[in-house]
């Protein structure tokens, strides 16, 4: 019999079991439709909660959801995020640092830049000369004014929050504006049909729910994708060699502090600190790989990092294993979150991985059981691709660094820790800048204006012998590099300061759109 798909049930909660909720209900969830979206979660058991870092793609998300950006960031404790700076990765001196800003450089698409940066710029770096951005976050200044409308901004944003407010935040709009049902329950048992698809969940506290599609939201339990339906983890720890984090929250020494609106991320002996700045506090951790250091050395490095207050501070330790599952949809089961994999949070690839996997499933949403064996191959292909594309671009990061003070480094740099992938784009991008030839599938998850960001800020060279530009080339680009210059003038003159415009988005909120 080929039935319908009607009623959706998520097991597990936390951000991934409300965002793929709430993109779902959004979509589908009407009453003519007949389709319920149902959301199982364990009242015993929380959410990691430390995912604090988003994409632009952020906006997007909310947007489909139909929830205000006023409404989200005072509930959210949220702030603005217009990229990633990189300090002491390079070769770990005080004053080595880069930026991934998240706008593309002047001019890309039409011109590219690496060229005459390379032969014009000399002691400028590279987002520095093509992108206005570095100087707005440097400045610590907002990507956008009171007045400009929800969602819209003068420099592209995304968002650092604190996960556990958004959590909440998103459970009271998805069960009170988008109508999911909402069941707390500790799922004991998973009930298969004939078929081997799973028929139902069964709980302590609420019996037997029963479902058409299953989500599986529960974590690096994965108790239905892995457990209960047996798809292996696949390990990349050969790749990428973090494998623990000291997590921490530190209050401002005063509540006028500045805001970064940038994550930074400080290179250490064996791994990274980050460093994010909400409201009325920061986030700070120490990602590492406890093959380099010991869990006692990366604590007292954090505390050191974190200053004073670190000597007293509560810290919380949370396990890594960097990979993903074999298969992220088997049956009528799909796994959505850190219940599909997980890796370092160097890019704030988690979050991002949830919307695009909501994104999907909302937009493709299966309509009968014959046809939910094509979606699971198409939702299968196009994630697999991801998650190795992800892994190439965390581990560019470090085959491009020259610290020696710790093996962590050094091993980073060994040849067969490398993907042959991202080995083949290196030797490519000896002669020519990474571009958007290299990246042809509609599933890119960084674009070429990423890698540039990475490559040149780490100081890899281009060999100008084969750049060639001509003379209207440099010509445009001289255009380009002037018009930047004049941008950032621009924007530092315009722009407010961070936590001044947090302030008046609390206190009179920002225009609908």
């Amino acid at each position: 019999m080929n039935q319908h798909i009607k009623h959706i049930v998520i097991v597990g909660g936390g951000a991934a079991g409300w965002i793929t909720a709430g993109r779902i209900a959004a979509r589908h969830a009407r009453a003519d439709s007949g389709i319920t979206v149902t959301l199982v979660e364990s009242p015993t058991i929380g959410p990691i909660g430390v995912g604090e870092g988003t994409w632009p793609t952020m906006r997007g998300t909310l947007m489909k959801m139909g929830i205000s950006e006023t409404d989200f960031m005072r509930e959210c404790e949220a702030t603005f995020k217009q990229g990633a700076k990189f300090a002491r990765w390079v070769d770990g001196t005080a004053d080595d640092y880069y930026y991934h800003p998240l706008m593309l450089p002047q001019g890309f698409g039409q011109l590219d830049l690496v060229p005459y940066w390379q032969t014009a710029c000399a002691g400028r770096s590279y987002s520095d000369s093509v992108c206005l951005q570095e100087q707005v976050c440097e400045h610590g200044l907002a990507p956008k004014m009171i007045t400009t409308p929800e969602y819209a901004s003068v420099a592209n944003y995304a968002y650092h929050l604190d996960a556990g407010k958004f959590v909440g935040f998103l459970t009271r709009h998805c069960t009170g504006k988008l109508g999911v049902t909402h069941i707390q329950g500790d799922v004991t048992a998973v009930r298969s049909s004939p078929d081997g698809d799973i028929a139902a969940v069964v709980t302590a506290q609420q019996g037997e729910i029963a479902g058409d599609l299953f989500i599986d939201c529960t974590g690096f339990s994965s108790l239905l994708l892995g457990k209960h339906l047996g798809v292996p983890f696949v390990d990349r720890n050969d790749v990428l060699f973090i494998d623990k984090a000291i997590a921490a929250q530190v209050p401002y020494e005063r509540e006028d502090a500045p805001i970064a609106s940038h994550t930074i991320s400080t290179g250490q002996a064996a791994g990274w600190i980050w460093d994010i700045g909400l409201v009325n506090r920061r986030g700070i951790g120490y990602v590492y790989s406890s093959r380099h250091t010991s869990d006692e050395q990366a604590e007292a490095a954090l505390r050191a990092y974190i200053g004073p207050a670190g000597k007293t501070i509560g810290t919380r330790s949370i396990p890594i294993r960097s990979g993903h599952r074999q298969l992220f949809w088997k049956n009528n089961c799909v796994a959505v979150g850190l219940a599909a994999g997980f890796l370092e949070p160097l890019e704030a690839s988690a979050l991002v991985l949830v919307e695009l996997s909501a994104d999907m499933l909302a937009e493709q949403l299966p309509a009968t059981r014959d046809t939910v064996d094509i979606a699971a191959r198409r939702f299968n292909e196009t994630f697999l691709y991801r998650w190795d594309r992800i892994i190439d671009f965390l581990k560019l990061h470090y085959i491009l660094s020259k610290r020696t003070d710790n093996a962590f480094w050094i091993d980073n740099r060994a040849p067969e820790t490398i993907p042959d992938s991202l080995k083949d784009l290196m030797r490519l991008w000896r002669y020519r800048p990474p571009g958007n030839c290299d990246f042809t599938s509609n599933n890119e998850v960084f674009p070429a204006a990423s890698y540039q960001y990475v490559l040149y800020g780490m100081g890899f060279r281009t060999d100008p012998a084969f750049l060639r530009p001509s003379a209207g080339e440099q010509r445009a680009a001289q255009e380009h590099l002037s018009h930047n210059s004049a941008a950032v003038k621009k924007a530092l003159k315009m722009l407010p300061p961070h936590r001044e415009l947090i302030a008046k988005i609390h206190a009179y909120g920002l225009p609908a759109v």
